[in-house]
């Protein structure tokens, strides 16, 4: 019996539908015509799969590894959320977009002195069953055709058979797993002394980027440009709508679906005093001219890579000078940052180096009264109070990629060509900060761009995204009037 067949899972069979009646099962079952799928071709990620598959296999020699896509999550009820696979199983499938399942599990076995990749899916509902009308969870007419063992095997290159084969086949052998993400792994495959060992590769694997994976940022980048555009022409509507952050948000959106798989996280559209929230994705607020809207947003295409870019937009289009002042501060902070990345300098150099403009910055104003260097000790650090966060992070198939390596790997290390990182310094004042003139209260301000460590330096992937305020003020007006 296949898998789908059976009620593996909440949503297969629901108490509120009616079961179809014998006749109508055997009316169901005649008139189908061949439904093959041809012109299957492996997308160009696939050769890159077998290089990361190869080095996987080179670090686990002799040790069965398991790799699960994971599982749906409840959204309520019967109904999921839009359903992504984990980032390390798409990583070594090339198992991308729309044909991403869940309960999918990628098993290295071991072979000779090397591994055989081993994909179990839940293959097609096919016509010899009723499960491809009665299951609302998997069944053909419910959610789509899925491909068969056979066709799977030809897109990813690799062998595929039954999910319902899993449980027996994973029985007896001890293997390193990622668990947390499939019940029947988790049941199974008993923990084992290289599980950690194995979270920490897969994640850390994703440090460098090939070209493969650059030229996929660069399109989830120019995605997200284009997605600033739309935000920029839904301003009026936002202006009038009673939660105008909220049109923003749903611009963006669009874009994200038209262009990619979904977003790559919840979109930050924060207008005025929100700003000054680091996480504000509740977007409820009011879009009013005059103020600043601070968008931190990125497409996330549909081999999972995803943009993060943020810029801080005059909502009528051009800066006040309290407003372009602080931004102007921010400005120069990201260039310093920006000028700071190269092969072997430390990853915490890009901090160091945005934090050391905007403090001093800040003693300028006359905010911070001390000197820089005083301020810049780690004990002190009073310039925190307004810049709250690091300016960097990793960025790749996760917003915030590789989180699973080592401190002495990541936030303790060195830049290394190939890295793929953001830079973000931002400038937060709290609408009930009196350290700070009353003009300039309730305003935020981030820049973020995503750069690519080269022999040389950087190369910013999203450099066409203006960022001085004179760019910016053009750039509104042009999208506005186009």
């Amino acid at each position: 019996m296949e898998n789908s067949d059976k009620a593996l899972d909440r949503g297969a069979k629901r108490v509120y539908d009616v079961a179809p009646s014998a006749a109508f099962a055997e009316f169901m079952s005649t008139g189908w015509a061949p439904t093959p799928l041809t012109g299957i071709h492996q997308d160009e990620v696939i050769a890159h799969c077998i290089t990361r598959r190869e080095k996987l296999s080179a670090s686990f020699t002799g040790l069965r590894l398991v790799l699960p896509s994971g599982a749906a999550k409840q959204r309520s009820n019967d109904t999921d959320y839009l359903y992504r696979p984990h980032t390390a199983f798409a990583y070594y499938t090339g198992v991308q977009g729309v044909e991403a399942n869940p309960d999918s599990v990628l098993v290295m076995e071991p072979s000779g002195s090397g591994h055989a990749p081993i994909l179990f899916i839940n293959p097609r509902s096919t016509r010899d069953t009723s499960a491809f009308y009665t299951d609302a969870k998997n069944g053909e007419l419910w959610v789509g055709r899925r491909f068969t063992t056979e066709e799977a095997s030809e897109r990813y290159g690799i062998e595929v058979r039954k999910i319902d084969e899993l449980e027996s086949f994973l029985k007896g052998t001890p293997a390193a797993a990622l668990h947390g993400y499939d019940e029947i792994v988790d049941s199974v495959v008993k923990n084992h002394a290289r599980d950690a060992e194995l979270v920490e590769f897969v994640s850390v694997a994703r440090l460098i980027k090939d070209d493969y994976e650059i030229a996929e940022m660069q399109k989830a980048v120019d995605a997200t440009h284009r997605g600033f555009n739309d935000v920029i022409q839904a301003l009026p509507a936002a202006v009038i709508t009673e939660r105008g952050e909220r049109v923003v948000e749903a611009a963006f959106f669009g874009r994200a679906r038209i262009e990619g798989n979904d977003l790559g996280y919840n979109t930050i559209a924060a207008s005025g005093s929100h700003a000054c929230v680091l996480h504000w994705n509740r977007n409820d607020g009011a879009v009013r001219s005059g103020d600043l809207l601070l968008l931190d947003a990125g497409v996330e295409v549909d081999s999972y890579y995803t943009a993060d870019i943020t810029r801080t937009l005059p909502i009528n289009g051009k800066f006040t000078p309290a407003q372009r002042a602080l931004y102007m501060l921010v400005y120069e902070a990201q260039k310093a940052g920006i000028a700071a990345i190269k092969p072997g300098e430390k990853f915490l150099a890009i901090n160091k180096a945005s934090h050391t403009v905007l403090a001093q910055g800040l003693i300028d104003m006359g905010i911070i009264k001390m000197s820089l260097e005083e301020v810049m000790d780690p004990a002190v650090g009073f310039h925190k109070r307004w810049t709250l966060h690091g300016v960097s992070h990793m960025l790749g198939m996760d917003v915030h990629d590789c989180a699973h390596a080592r401190a002495e790997q990541y936030r303790d290390g060195v830049l290394e060509v190939g890295m793929c990182l953001t830079v973000e310094p931002g400038l937060y004042i709290q609408p009930d900060d009196e350290l700070f003139p009353a003009e300039y209260r309730g305003i935020g301000i981030r820049i973020e761009d995503d750069v690519v460590i080269t022999k040389d330096g950087c190369i910013n992937l999203s450099e066409n995204l203006p960022r001085h305020p004179d760019e910016i003020e053009s750039w509104m007006a042009r999208v506005t009037n186009s």
